[in-house]
This record gives C-alpha cells, sequence and structure tokens, in this order.
C-alpha cells in the first residue's frame, strides 16, 4: 500500500512539473534572460521554441522577413548601416538561425548572444565578395586594390596574411611602382615586367639573349631587387637568400 502512494506522489509531482513546464517555460527552464531585442517575446518561449524540439528557424522567419534580414527590423524599419556590410543572410547555404545566433544571455562571466560564424555558412560564390560585408583597409597597399582579398588572406583569420612581397622581390629605388603596374586585371598572383617603359619586350631579349640567356619569362628567378646585376647570373635560377640564411 505504501509502495502505490510513493509511485502515485511521484507521478503527480511530475504531472505538476510538466505542467508548469508548459505554463512558466520561461521560468522553468530559461537558460537565461533573452537578449535586449527580444524583450517583448520573453514570458512566450513558444515564439521561437517547438515543443520538445527546441528553437526553429521556420519560426524565426515568421517574423523576421528573410529579404529584410540585415537591411530592416521585424518592424520594418530600415537598419542605418554603420559600415559597407551589406545583407548577406539571403546567400546561405541553409536557413539555419542557430547556427549563429542564441537568443539567450549566457552567465556573465561566458556571455555571448552570438556563436562564431563560418564562412562555410556562405554560398561558394558569395566567399569570393569579401568587400560585400567587410570594410576595405585604408592603408596605401589595399588602397590600391580592389577584391580578392583571398589572394592573400584566409577565411579562417584576417592575420596573418599569406603573402610577403619582398621575399619575391623588393619594392625600392625605381620600382616602387603602383600595384596594376606589374599586376594587371587585378590579379595578383600573376605579374609582367613589361608594364614599365623601361621593360618593352624586345629590350629584354636583346639583353639577354647577349648573355646567352633564353628562358627570361619568370625575372624573378634571377632578379629579386633593384640591383644592377642578377642574383645568379646566367643560370636561370635565382638564390634564395632566405634558404640560405637559415642553413
Amino acid at each position: 500500500m505504501k509502495r502505490g502512494w510513493l509511485m502515485a506522489l511521484i507521478a503527480a509531482n511530475l504531472l505538476v512539473l510538466v505542467v508548469l513546464i508548459f505554463t512558466y517555460p520561461h521560468l522553468m527552464v530559461s537558460p537565461g534572460p533573452v537578449v535586449a531585442a527580444h524583450a517583448e517575446i520573453a514570458t512566450d518561449c513558444f515564439a521561437c521554441h517547438a515543443p520538445w524540439r527546441g528553437a526553429s528557424a521556420a519560426r524565426c522567419v515568421s517574423c523576421h522577413v528573410l529579404p529584410d534580414i540585415g537591411l530592416r527590423t521585424s518592424k520594418g524599419v530600415a537598419i542605418v548601416q554603420r559600415t559597407r556590410k551589406t545583407s548577406f543572410h539571403q546567400a546561405l547555404v541553409e536557413q539555419d538561425c542557430m547556427a549563429c545566433h542564441s537568443d539567450h544571455a549566457a552567465p556573465k562571466l561566458t556571455r555571448r548572444s552570438r556563436k562564431p560564424f563560418s564562412h562555410l555558412l556562405l554560398k561558394t560564390a558569395v566567399r569570393e565578395q569579401c568587400q560585400s560585408c567587410h570594410q576595405a583597409p585604408t592603408d596605401k597597399l589595399h588602397g590600391q586594390i580592389t577584391g580578392n582579398c583571398n589572394q592573400c588572406h584566409s577565411q579562417q583569420a584576417w592575420k596573418p596574411a599569406t603573402f610577403e612581397h619582398d621575399k619575391l622581390f623588393l619594392l625600392d629605388r625605381d620600382h616602387a611602382a603602383s600595384c596594376e603596374t606589374c599586376h594587371s586585371n587585378n590579379d595578383y598572383r600573376r605579374y609582367t615586367c613589361y608594364g614599365c617603359h623601361e621593360h618593352s619586350l624586345d629590350k629584354i631579349r636583346s639583353e639577354h639573349q647577349e648573355e646567352g640567356i633564353g628562358n627570361f619569362e619568370n625575372c624573378v628567378e634571377c632578379h629579386r631587387s633593384a640591383q644592377e646585376e642578377p642574383e645568379n647570373k646566367g643560370s636561370g635560377k635565382r638564390k634564395r637568400k632566405d634558404k640560405e640564411d637559415d642553413d
């Protein structure tokens, strides 16, 4: 008999607990207060969550109209862009709001409302358009470059850049030219020395043939600065100072 009463008491408590969870979920199971922008629905858990299934992206876009995300608030008010960033939510591989957002503030010591963003969430074509979301650097070097950020930078981290110009060619003396002089069409994976009037194809061919050099297409194999003589004259291969220094 006592065992029966005990089981009935446990069952009654569980029933009350379940009722309380569904009646006051924001008090019973909330992981923390919602972000300020969602203060109006702080007590309406089911505005975002489906019972037993968690938050749903479908419920997010019922308020946040997909074409307006990043451009207008859920009430239709235009968002003032502080930088050159534009809306990119329409170009995601899939509409999974929870992949980046968590609208409950965690304890103060670890509080954050957004998860780390991964560029892999973007469609492939959009990943190449860095400048559509990121403001371009204003230093002298980047001021000459338009787009193609991924030629030097990775999407895992902006720094360090993977390219060091001085290791390939030192831009000193007469070679302190603009980027487009050597790199045409904004392509920094290729270069030409014929962009300068001093280095016409006929003149370069004549000078190298006098030295018995037939292969002079890749200039930096022998020339890596503005010095008069090549580093490894006539061999078709330049010395790798950085490698020798390591040895």
